[in-house]
C-alpha cells in the first residue's frame, strides 16, 4: 500500500492517478472529510473484526514506521519493553486536533493528519530526487532519438512546507528509530480513534498461559510496547496487529484470533505448524527509501532571451483573495475539507498548484501563474483530490466556472512604460475576456491597451502567465471568495 501511495505521488507521467488514486481515498481521514461513507463504514468493522490493521496494512505513515523500525532492528535486536499508555499525551492531542478541526485552524490539522504528513514528506523530499532521476534519463533517451521520457521542472514550491516535511521526516525517523510505533500510539489522531473501536475487535492477539515460558521475546519484539508477557496482557488500544509477536514467540503460547478459543483443547502436535500459522500476517510492500532532507535548492541556470539577456522572474501576484481551484466550490469548502496533503500540487501538470505560505492557511494548495496557467481543458486536481475539498468536476464545468476575474495594472504594463506593441493577454484568452482597446479615444495613434470583460474571464491565469512584464505581472487574476458559472 505504501508504495502504490508513494508512486502516486511520484508519477510524472500523468497517468497513474486513473489507476492508484483509490489508495487514497480510503485513508481514514480523507474519507471523513470526504464524507465516504461506505469507506467510513468499511474501516470501522475493518477495525471492530481485525483490531488496529488499517495502521500496520493501510496508512503509508504507520507502514514507514515499520520500515525505520524493521533496519535499526537489524543492528540491534529485542530492543523494545512493556510500557504504560501515555494516555494524557494520546488524548490531548486528539482534543486539540478535534478542536482545530471543529475551530477551522486548519494548519494544525493538516500538521496531525498522518496520510496528509506522509503525502508532504513524498512532495517535498522525494519528488525531486525522482524528477532530477527522470530528466537524467530524458536527457539520454533525447541522444538516442527516443522522447520515452520527457523532462520536467523540478523547484520548491514552498519554503515553509518544504522545512516543515523535513521536520515531520526527522520527527518520525527518530521516533520510530527509538521506540517503534511511539509517534502512532502517542501523537496520531487517526491512531487514537481507531485505539477505541479497537478495544471491541473480534479478533485479538492473546496468550495461552499454560505454553508461556515467560521468555519476554514477545515483549521485546512488539513494537507498541503493548505486550507484558508477565502479567499475559496486551493493550489492544495500541496493538496494530503486525504479528511480529507471533513470529517470535517459539512456544505458541501467542495466538491471534477470538480470545474465547484459548479455552478450547489445542493437540500438542502440530504446536509449531499452528504457531506459524498465526505468525502468518499482512504482506506490505516496501517502497524505495525515503531520502535525506538534504535536497539541493539551487535551480537550474536562468533562462535568457536568445542567450543576449537575463529573462528576470516573476514575482508572485498579492492577491486581497487567494485563488482556489476550480471544483472547490468556495475559498471556505477549500479550507474545511483540504489536509494540505499535496497531491494535487504534485500531479498538477501546468505547475499552477502550491502551497501557501499564510499562516491562516499554510500548506494549503493556491493558484499561482509564474510557472503556467490554469487550461480549461485540464481537471486533473479534481479527480485526484480524497477530501472532497476540489469536487471531481468534468472539462465543460471547468471551462465555465469563474474562480477569479483579471485586473490591469496600467503603470507595469510595457506597452505604456516602453512603448512597444503587445496584445499577448489578449491574443491568448482562451475565454475571449479580454480585448484591445485605445489608451486613448480620441488620438487614432495612441496604443492600443488591454480592457477585460470581468463577466466572460473564469481566472485561468492565462493572460497573467504570458505577460512579458518583469518582474511584475501588467495582469493579474483576483481570486473570488464564492465560485460561480458563466
Amino acid at each position: 500500500m505504501m508504495f502504490m501511495v508513494t508512486l502516486l505521488f511520484l508519477d510524472v507521467s500523468g497517468t497513474l492517478h486513473h489507476y492508484l488514486a483509490w489508495t487514497a481515498r480510503i485513508q481514514f481521514l480523507p474519507a471523513l472529510l470526504a464524507l465516504n461513507v461506505v469507506v467510513i463504514v468499511a474501516l470501522v468493522l475493518l477495525t471492530l473484526i481485525c483490531g488496529r490493521i488499517y495502521c500496520s496494512v493501510i496508512c503509508p505513515l504507520g507502514i514507514l514506521q515499520d520500515i525505520v523500525s524493521w533496519i535499526h532492528g537489524k543492528r540491534k535486536k529485542n530492543r523494545f519493553t512493556a510500557s504504560p499508555e501515555r494516555r494524557w499525551l494520546r488524548y490531548g492531542v486528539l482534543a486539540v486536533f478535534i478542536v482545530a478541526l471543529v475551530a477551522g485552524i486548519h494548519s494544525l490539522v493538516a500538521l496531525l493528519a498522518p496520510y496528509s504528513s506522509y503525502g508532504r514528506m513524498v512532495t517535498n523530499l522525494l519528488l525531486p530526487v525522482y524528477q532530477w532521476g527522470n530528466n537524467v534519463l530524458a536527457s539520454i533517451a533525447e541522444r538516442m532519438d527516443s522522447y520515452t521520457f520527457y523532462s520536467v521542472d523540478v523547484w520548491i514550491k514552498s519554503m515553509p512546507t518544504f522545512i516543515i516535511a523535513v521536520a515531520t521526516f526527522i520527527l518520525i525517523v527518530v521516533l520510530a528509530w527509538r521506540g517503534g510505533r511511539t509517534y502512532c500510539n502517542t501523537i496520531c489522531p487517526v491512531g487514537t480513534i481507531l485505539a477505541q473501536l479497537a478495544r471491541f475487535s473480534w479478533l485479538k492477539v492473546y496468550f495461552d498461559a499454560e505454553k508461556c515460558k515467560s521468555c519476554s521475546l514477545c515483549t521485546k519484539n512488539c513494537k507498541a510496547s503493548c505486550i507484558d508477557f508477565k502479567t499475559h496482557k496486551v493493550d489492544y488500544t495500541r496493538c496494530v496487529a503486525c504479528g511480529n509477536c507471533l513470529e517470535k514467540c517459539n512456544f505458541g503460547a501467542l495466538h491471534y484470533g477470538h480470545p474465547k478459543a484459548a479455552a478450547q483443547p489445542v493437540k500438542a502436535e502440530g504446536d509449531n505448524q499452528s504457531a506459524a500459522a498465526d505468525g502468518t500476517r499482512r504482506a506490505f510492500l516496501v517502497g524505495t527509501a525515503i531520502v535525506g532532507a538534504d535536497i539541493a535548492l539551487a535551480q537550474a541556470a536562468k533562462k535568457v532571451d536568445g542567450g543576449l539577456a537575463i529573462i528576470e522572474d516573476k514575482v508572485p501576484a498579492k492577491r486581497q483573495t487567494p485563488l482556489t481551484p476550480p471544483g472547490s466550490v468556495s475559498a471556505r469548502n477549500f479550507a474545511q475539507h483540504c489536509t494540505a496533503c499535496q497531491l494535487c500540487v504534485s500531479k498538477c501538470p501546468n505547475g499552477v498548484l502550491r502551497p501557501s505560505t499564510d499562516p491562516m492557511r499554510l500548506m494549503q494548495p493556491e493558484l499561482s501563474f509564474e510557472r503556467g496557467a490554469c487550461r480549461p481543458e485540464c481537471v486533473t486536481c479534481s479527480t485526484v483530490c480524497p477530501t472532497g475539498a476540489i469536487k471531481p468536476i468534468t472539462v465543460a464545468e471547468k471551462s465555465s466556472t469563474i474562480v477569479g476575474h483579471a485586473v490591469w495594472v496600467k503603470d507595469n504594463c510595457i506597452i505604456l512604460n516602453d512603448g512597444v506593441n503587445c496584445g499577448n493577454c489578449a491574443r491568448h484568452c482562451p475565454a475571449g475576456a479580454i480585448m484591445m482597446v485605445s489608451s486613448n479615444p480620441n488620438d487614432e495613434n495612441a496604443p492600443m491597451v488591454p480592457a477585460v470583460n470581468s463577466a466572460m474571464c473564469i481566472g485561468c491565469g492565462t493572460c497573467e502567465y504570458v505577460c512579458p512584464a518583469r518582474p511584475f505581472s501588467a495582469i493579474y487574476v483576483e481570486g473570488h471568495e464564492v465560485h460561480s458559472q458563466i
